[in-house]
């Protein structure tokens, strides 16, 4: 991990100006983490580094809540200053030896702000040494607030210009935790946000030399900024226009991929199905709580248990946290606090008294037997046995702490203080959703219902390091979010490797912007506009290098005959084009018709009956996408009709197509479904892993496999990976047997994937029109959760 971090922030670095360098200049760029990955470690070993290359001023501007600040400073004063000056009154003087300054003290840069202050005019001046004399470099940890960063700004103005020069000629390196909240400047935000954008620009522009270098795991909105956005007075915005770095994980790592790819482990989550009732996922502030769901009782058990099993494996000496989400106001989630504290306390009480009794015994009460229920519904693998963890339980219960942390809150999320290991609830909303570690957290409760990509992943505070303990957390959440996280989780990947390809080829992202700024997926749930009721919203999404499906489709039988009479003479069309179907070796079972015409698949789209919620498959602009490139790009397709193996055991086979298939069999996603329309699969996948590969020639295959290799570890290749190689697009037709209730619809129906290829045009987008209810029920009507002043977190 040492070596890791040693490289990866030797390569950044690099990609920032030399601060020896004479005449003025400008910098800016991006290091794209992971949640809860390691990039306060990343950026503190890149101020240190910047340090010794020469950066006189280094502003590190951490969240925007007081905890999050507080804690960066704390990792500042151990990696980087060496001394922490909190217990020192007035901040001044000398403060306790930590960190680095136990390892070597001759170095010691000038502190502006310490844990326990953020930065102060009045401090400032104490020091009475302006930037220019100071022999090593000063370090300010600011929260990111719009009054903070006027106090910063007027005390620059005021004490450090130079006298001939209203600019200040130290360089300058600004890291921009958490870059996409609150740095963006978008119109429709409230005022607040846009002008903090306005004062980090003027900050830049204050200094004849400056590098700023934003840090953030979900880089979406930072993208979409316009790099050509330029203010006399205050400067280019924020975007990253010449570098972007992605950092990979260290092997340990517990990720969106871990829990929510394709080959997720299948133990993690677990859905809530009996909410609404007690805490419904949409209530306003006057909601009051009565009583727990069982699912989020089963969840604190499973927490309780999970602490236990960590005893046993000699992990006591270490800390535990389990998080509740579940309510944006800082009301309910007081409510909630108070109810998990009464059960917790529940649960001790059974212990204390039966936790020494035999088991036998001990189950006759009812918690003791509802705390083996869960342990063998969720733990019974874990190498412990029942009684030996039955003994251990009131050592367990007896050490949690059941907290509420928000902006009202006076309980501190604080684990140095306990150097023998801390185990918390912790029950929260905002603040507990972005930057905050939770140490050693285990159990998950997640009950909200934004969707915008970067909010719902920054809510993942279950991401992470687990080395000890990873078949232990568990995540409780409803199955459309876990579907969302699915669907954000390939996105997220797919810009990646877009990001690292960029690099590979020495491009920047002002070069290489077009084809990032408009990734197919990310752009919509990444708008945070507030739209007026009514009005027809415009969508604008690229096809090119993507793949859509229809995830809903209809009810209606009458539909669904349209749809297989589309199919047929689909099928019969290529046949007519003197096209014969292929037996390849990849696909088994399917039928391949390879070269074929476009005017087959555009009627083919056209004769389909889409449902209305299968918004990126709406045949007006798809059809246009294809027009536009049906003398070219998209002139050829291959078609592909996958199948099974017409042996599998209770096979559905199918003729109607003049060829035998085993139909494919797919699951229809409950939770969302309708009474005139069905979700394919709980995750909205159509296509089974390993489709997109149809069509390639073994030798394209082979290298976008080993163009992958060099950049993960992982040999489950993503189908992302052969659809860069697709000189053809591939339309695939399926007959799917749907499952539902535990029974099979009595026909199969029809569903159709495309997968694009890259294109060497100029990218389009094609608009796709939706209202602002479609809008507000596709993404959420929320378009941000910005802690706001009254009760909401």
């Amino acid at each position: 991990v040492v070596a890791s971090l040693q490289g990866v922030t030797d390569r950044i670095l690099g990609l920032l100006q030399n601060p020896r360098r004479d005449g003025p200049w400008d910098r800016r760029g991006m290091v794209v983490g992971h949640v809860q990955s390691g990039k306060t470690a990343n950026y503190v070993g890149l101020a240190c580094k910047a340090a010794d290359a020469g950066y006189r001023v280094i502003i590190i501007i951490a969240g925007i809540h007081n905890n999050l600040r507080q804690q960066t400073q704390q990792r500042l004063d151990e990696g980087l200053i060496g001394v922490d000056n909190s217990r020192v009154p007035g901040g001044s003087g000398v403060g306790r030896i930590v960190g680095v300054g136990r390892h070597d003290s001759t170095r010691r840069p000038i502190a502006f702000t310490h844990v326990t202050r953020d930065f102060n005019k009045a401090t400032a001046d104490g020091v009475g040494i302006p930037l220019r004399d100071l022999r090593e470099p000063a370090v300010f940890v600011i929260k990111k607030n719009a009054h903070t960063l006027r106090n910063l700004l007027d005390w620059l103005k005021a004490h450090n210009r130079r006298h001939n020069t209203s600019r200040i000629g130290q360089p300058l390196l600004i890291i921009d935790d958490e870059a996409d909240n609150a740095s963006i400047n978008i119109k429709k935000r409230r005022e607040e946000v846009s002008r903090i954008n306005s004062q980090i620009r003027e900050l830049l522009s204050l200094f004849d030399r400056s590098c700023y270098v934003g840090y953030t795991a979900t880089p979406f909105a930072n993208i979409f900024v316009e790099p050509d956005d330029a203010d006399e007075m205050i400067g280019n915005d924020l975007f990253p226009s010449d570098f972007i770095v992605s950092l990979d994980p260290p092997d340990d790592y517990v990720g969106p991929v871990s829990v929510f790819g394709d080959n997720a482990a299948p133990n993690i989550v677990r859905h809530i199905e009996d909410n609404e009732d007690l805490i419904p996922l949409r209530h306003d502030i006057r909601w009051q709580v009565n009583d727990l769901p069982e699912s989020l009782k089963t969840a604190t058990r499973a927490f309780v248990l999970a602490r236990t099993i960590r005893v046993l494996r000699g992990q006591d000496r270490t800390h535990h946290s389990m998080l509740v989400n579940a309510s944006r106001f800082v009301g309910v989630q007081g409510q909630i606090r108070n109810l998990l504290h009464e059960f917790v306390d529940g649960i001790r009480k059974s212990v204390r008294v039966h936790g020494g009794k035999p088991a036998a015994w001990a189950e006759r009460d009812a918690e003791i037997q509802a705390l083996r229920e869960v342990f063998d519904a969720e733990y019974a693998a874990s190498g412990v046995h029942w009684g030996d963890v039955l003994r251990r339980l009131h050592e367990s219960a007896s050490a949690i702490d059941v907290l509420v942390v928000n902006s009202k809150s006076r309980d501190a999320l604080d684990y140095r203080s306990y150097a023998e290991g801390r185990s918390v609830i912790a029950v929260g909303g905002f603040s507990l959703s972005r930057g905050l570690t939770l140490e050693g957290l285990i159990v998950s409760y997640f009950l909200r219902n934004s969707i915008m990509y970067d909010t719902l992943m920054q809510m993942g505070r279950w991401f992470g390091y687990r080395r000890d303990y990873p078949d232990l957390c568990r995540i409780w959440m409803l199955d459309e979010a876990e579907e969302w996280y699915a669907h954000i989780t390939e996105a997220t990947e797919e810009l990646r490797d877009d990001l690292m390809r960029m690099e590979q080829i020495g491009g920047t992202p002002r070069d290489f912007g077009l084809r990032v700024r408009s990734h197919p997926t990310s752009l919509i749930v990444t708008a945070r506009n507030k739209m007026g009721t009514g009005q027809q919203v415009p969508v604008s999404v690229g096809l090119a290098e993507s793949l859509i499906e229809t995830t809903w489709l209809r009810r209606d039988a009458e539909v669904q005959e349209i749809n297989r009479k589309a199919a047929i003479a689909l099928a019969n069309a290529l046949r007519q084009a003197g096209l014969n179907p292929a037996e390849r070796e990849h696909p088994k079972y399917g039928r391949v018709f390879g070269n074929a015409p476009v005017e087959v698949v555009l009627d083919f789209i056209r004769d389909f009956k889409n449902d209305p919620r299968s918004d990126r498959t709406q045949p007006e602009p798809v059809l246009e996408y294809i027009e536009r490139g049906r003398d070219d790009e998209l002139a050829r397709w291959d078609v592909y009709f996958p199948g099974i193996n017409p042996e599998t055991p209770q096979v559905r086979h199918d003729r109607t197509l003049g060829f035998a298939l085993g139909c494919q069999r797919r699951g229809v996603g409950t939770s969302r479904s309708t009474s005139r329309s069905m979700m394919i699969t709980s995750r909205q996948r159509v296509a089974s892993r390993g489709m997109e590969k149809v069509g390639l020639s073994s030798e394209q295959a082979q290298e976008a496999e080993t163009e992958y290799n060099r950049n993960h570890r992982s040999r489950n290749y993503p189908d992302r990976i052969y659809r860069r190689r697709r000189t053809r697009p591939l339309l695939i037709v399926h007959l799917l047997v749907l499952t539902e209730d535990g029974s099979e619809h009595p026909q199969p129906v029809v569903a159709w994937s495309i997968s694009f290829p890259p294109t060497q045009r100029e990218q389009h987008t094609v608009e796709y029109m939706v209202n602002t209810v479609w809008y507000a029920e596709q993404y959420g009507a929320e378009s941000e959760e910005e802690e706001m002043t009254g009760d909401d977190d």
